[in-house]
């Protein structure tokens, strides 16, 4: 029973690991996101756009800044590659966004 109750205190441990670099990713996906978005619409001069996506750029970063700061390595790693990745396809979303449906 104790060897079962160490297994089960060992999942629930690599599922918090989980949720939380879940967590760091996605923050850093959608800040940055959103700065590619934000940086496509000053380009093309989208003044009501740009006050609005720069007022949630600073308020996602707001919830960020704590969790990466005080964070290990790994959660470092972890951080930069959402917000890799949150560049690429904010990009890709602004294009698509702009060009094909405005």
């Amino acid at each position: 029973m104790e060897k079962l109750i160490k297994r089960y205190r060992l999942y629930l441990n690599q599922n918090e690991n989980l949720k939380s670099k879940a967590s760091l990713f996605l923050g850093a996906w959608l800040q940055v996101f959103l700065v590619a978005v934000n940086t496509y619409q000053l380009a093309h001069h989208k003044l009501v756009g740009c006050f609005i996506i720069g007022f949630m750029i600073s308020f996602v970063w707001t919830f960020n800044v704590k969790k990466v700061a005080f964070g290990t390595t790994w959660d470092r790693i972890t951080y930069a590659f959402g917000a890799g990745v949150g560049t690429v396809t904010g990009l890709l979303a602004s294009q698509y966004f702009y060009e094909s449906i405005l």
